[in-house]
């Protein structure tokens, strides 16, 4: 099982975390189920940015994003060329260490 770490997040996990996950889960859903609340305006279809991720580590590990997920990126705000969409983040066997931006361009937060 995969370890996914957490780095420090003042608003949803100010201390960071680590824990389990199981192989081909999805990030997004780990983190809800691990009481990160990351923001998924989309209901985790890929239609938004709010769950937005950065993979410090572990990246290559991964299935490559779609072009839907590299589209819907551009509109990311911090993108980089680890950021990802943590609702289409298929874990693998690998251990990920996750940066959750500060920001998302949701202009109003709601409480999944």
């Amino acid at each position: 099982m995969p370890v996914i770490s957490i780095l420090p997040h003042a608003a949803l996990c100010p201390d960071g975390a680590r824990f389990d996950a199981p192989q081909g889960s999805i990030l997004c859903r780990v983190l809800l189920d691990h009481g990160i609340r990351i923001e998924h305006a989309c209901d985790m279809s890929c239609a938004c940015t709010t769950c937005h991720v950065i993979v410090r580590e572990g990246l290559s590990s991964l299935e490559p994003a779609t072009d839907d997920e590299d589209d819907m990126l551009d509109k990311a705000w911090g993108l980089t060329s680890q950021s990802r969409l943590s609702c289409q983040i298929k874990l693998a066997q690998v251990d990920l260490t996750i940066e959750i931006p500060k920001y998302t361009i949701n202009h109003a937060r709601e409480d999944h």
